[in-house]
């Protein structure tokens, strides 16, 4: 989508849906006061008001409520109730006349997500119908608002934009959207970035280099695993950032089968690759002054013959032994072997993103994801890029007495705690044993990456994550 920032006034633009945000208690601007249509204008939040005025033409009033509840995420809602109405109007070009909040380049920054975000569709595989064509998308973005946000614009549509690609990548069936395509897919952001690399091993490399982890989750599928790492080279002087994102993608349970009335919504088990592959495509786009390491693991999980089998045994990459009492608990087996790894290859601080566990959904919903750190400074960081982008994450807590439910038999860890307690932190706990005194934090996005109902990200794959990551590499450049 292009956007562009103007200083033109509402009624000097040409454009086919004018919106504007009206908070209770305020008048129209003197243009559309006495446009038809005025008098039935609604304030409320997120009621929605149509005006038909000489020029431009077709505008939209969308209700913000009390101007003392604003924030950026009633922004970001109202920009998506617009976008979504453009496309009933069919229109192809937007304006927004911002509503003033005090905050400009964060209003601008909120307008612009909210409308490319509210605007998604992912129709791939619908076949074209000439007697019901889809709406068309909008393709301009105009901000009435001072020359002063363009760059907080701007900013905002690179993150949005990336975070619709990686809504595209969890939306795409396992068959298209298997380890090696994610392989080739980081291969076209590297080919796209002069500042990034990429590296992708196969099966046999991941062999060679002794990890247990993704080597045993693996050996079950006829399809290639990968471990993709991802290298950005933007210089400055703060910390290697590390990004790992688990990237299942199908996860069947293997020999501990899931059920099979939701298992389709399993092709999105590789949400947490997918934000961090698009979050090194924007943080190099934005051309941010850090140093970054991205590593992936990726395989399917499925029962065969070949599969791994609950009291089976395994060797992480950094040479701990795990005891499989569930296969289907393989994500933190591959992300451990990846957080060992990104270690090993220099990042100094660590974030990783995953769908891990069901418990995260019975404990926050889908308004949360859960944030576990070794590290109080990380964490707050990663918590303050949390509430800036409007991806709220809630910390819960790290303490001895959960590493006495990681404690294996015969081995030195279980991958699953024959007591159900705490599942979520259980399941970072056993991660925090490979990243050793390397400050490190976990988000567990298993609610948060589909089906959050947000107006902005609907029920179908949310892409959460992207913007977070954009924003903690900010905050962390030097």
């Amino acid at each position: 989508m292009k956007v562009a920032v103007s200083q033109a006034n509402s009624s000097e633009i040409e454009v086919d849906l004018l919106a504007v945000g009206l908070f209770e208690g305020e008048e129209l601007p003197g243009e559309l006061a006495g446009a038809p249509g005025a008098a039935d204008v609604r304030a409320g939040f997120k009621k929605l008001s149509h005006l038909h005025p000489e020029q431009p033409g077709r505008t939209i009033v969308v209700g913000l409520g009390a101007g003392s509840e604003m924030d950026a995420e009633r922004v970001r809602v109202a920009a998506a109730l617009v976008a979504k109405q453009a496309a009933e109007l069919e229109a192809r070009s937007l304006a927004w006349l911002p509503p003033a909040t005090g905050q400009d380049e964060t209003t601008a920054e909120a307008l612009v997500t909210g409308t490319i975000l509210g605007g998604y569709r992912f129709d791939r595989f619908r076949s074209a119908d000439p007697s019901d064509p889809p709406p068309p998308a909008i393709e301009s973005l105009t901000l009435l608002a001072p020359a002063g946000v363009e760059a907080a614009a701007e900013t905002a549509r690179v993150c949005a934009e990336a975070q619709n690609r990686a809504r595209d990548l969890q939306s795409l069936p396992a068959n298209v959207a298997t380890p090696s395509f994610l392989g080739r897919h980081a291969r076209e952001i590297a080919s796209a970035h002069a500042s990034v690399s990429a590296e992708v091993l196969g099966r046999e490399q991941i062999a060679e280099k002794k990890m247990g982890g993704l080597v045993a989750v693996s050996q079950g599928t006829e399809e290639e695993p990968k471990l993709i790492v991802l290298r950005y080279a933007g210089g400055g002087s703060g910390p290697t950032l590390g990004l790992v994102g688990k990237g299942v993608t199908f996860d069947t349970g293997g020999i501990s089968l899931k059920p099979s009335a939701a298992m389709h919504e399993m092709k999105m088990d590789m949400s947490g690759a997918a934000a961090v592959l698009e979050a090194v495509a924007a943080i190099a786009e934005l051309a941010l002054p850090i140093d970054l390491i991205a590593v992936v693991p990726a395989t399917e999980n499925m029962p065969s013959g070949k599969a791994i089998k609950p009291g089976d045994v395994i060797t992480q990459y950094n040479g701990v032994t795990v005891e499989i009492n569930n296969t289907d608990a393989e994500g933190r087996l591959i992300l451990a072997d990846a957080l060992a790894y990104a270690v090993e290859l220099g990042a100094e601080r660590i974030v990783d993103l995953a769908t891990l566990t069901g418990a995260v959904v019975v404990a926050l919903g889908s308004t949360y994801a859960a944030l576990i750190a070794n590290d109080d400074a990380l964490a707050a960081q990663v918590e303050a890029a949390g509430g800036a982008t409007g991806e709220l994450v809630w910390r819960l807590p790290l303490h001895p007495e959960y590493k006495e439910l990681t404690k294996g038999t015969v081995a030195d860890l279980t991958n699953a705690s024959a007591k159900r307690k705490a599942g979520t932190i259980y399941a970072a706990s056993f991660l925090e044993e490979f990243v050793g005194d390397t400050p490190w934090a976990h988000l567990d996005i298993a609610g948060t990456a589909w089906d959050v109902g947000r107006a902005y990200t609907g029920n179908d794959a949310s892409g959460i994550g992207v913007r977070l990551l954009v924003e903690l590499a900010r905050q962390l450049a030097a």
